[in-house]
C-alpha cells in the first residue's frame, strides 16, 4: 500500500516558487528545495520529477497568478487610462520582490523551448487585454491616436521588466514611481 503524501504539492510549489525567485534556476540546489519544501528528496522527485520539471511548474504557476492580478487591474478601472495606471501601480509597489518572469528570461532567453512557451502563453493572454485597454483609452480620448497599441504594449512589457531590474539593483520606491511614470507618459 502507497504511503500518503505528507505534504500539499499546491504548498510546496508555492515554496518552491519563492527559492527559484531569489536564486534562479542553477543557483537553486536540490538541497536547497528540500530544505525550503520540508519534504523528501524521493516525494521532491515523485511528485515533480527532476529540478527542470519543477522549475517550469513554478515559473507557469507563478506566471499564470502574475497575468490573472495584471487583468485584475487593467479592468479595476472604469476609464481605460486609470485600469492601464493601476496595472503599472501594481508593478511598481511589488518590485522590490524578485520576478520569476523576468528572471528566467535573464537566465534563459529563449534557449529552452518549454519555458519559452510557458511565458508566450501567459503573455498572450496579458497582451490582448493590455492592447484592448490601450484602444479604449484611445476611443476615449486619454491615450493619443497615433499611437500604435501593439507597439505600446510591447513598450509597457518593457517598462515593466526595467522596473523590476531596477529595484532589484536598489532603486527606492520614489525612483520606481517615476519610472512607472514615464512609462505611462508614453502613452500621451
Amino acid at each position: 500500500m502507497a504511503r500518503p503524501k505528507e505534504f500539499i504539492a499546491e504548498e510546496a510549489l508555492d515554496a518552491a516558487i519563492g527559492v527559484f525567485r531569489e536564486h534562479g534556476y542553477e543557483g537553486t540546489s536540490a538541497e536547497m528545495l528540500v530544505r525550503t519544501l520540508g519534504i523528501g528528496r524521493q516525494s521532491l522527485y515523485d511528485t515533480f520529477g527532476d529540478k527542470w520539471q519543477l522549475y517550469l511548474a513554478a515559473v507557469q504557476r507563478y506566471a499564470a497568478r502574475e497575468t490573472e492580478a495584471h487583468l485584475s487591474a487593467l479592468a479595476s478601472e472604469q476609464r481605460a487610462l486609470d485600469g492601464l495606471r493601476a496595472m503599472v501601480g501594481r508593478v511598481v509597489d511589488d518590485a522590490a520582490e524578485a520576478c520569476l518572469g523576468v528572471n528566467s528570461i535573464c537566465e534563459f532567453g529563449t534557449a529552452k523551448p518549454e519555458l519559452t512557451a510557458v511565458r508566450d502563453g501567459s503573455g498572450r493572454a496579458l497582451t490582448k487585454a493590455i492592447v484592448a485597454r490601450i484602444r479604449e483609452a484611445q476611443a476615449q480620448g486619454d491615450v493619443a491616436a497615433e499611437i500604435d497599441p501593439s507597439s505600446a504594449t510591447e513598450f509597457l512589457h518593457a517598462s515593466f521588466a526595467g522596473i523590476r531590474v531596477a529595484a532589484r539593483g536598489g532603486a527606492g520606491q520614489r525612483r520606481l514611481r517615476a519610472l512607472g511614470q514615464l512609462a505611462l507618459r508614453a502613452l500621451a
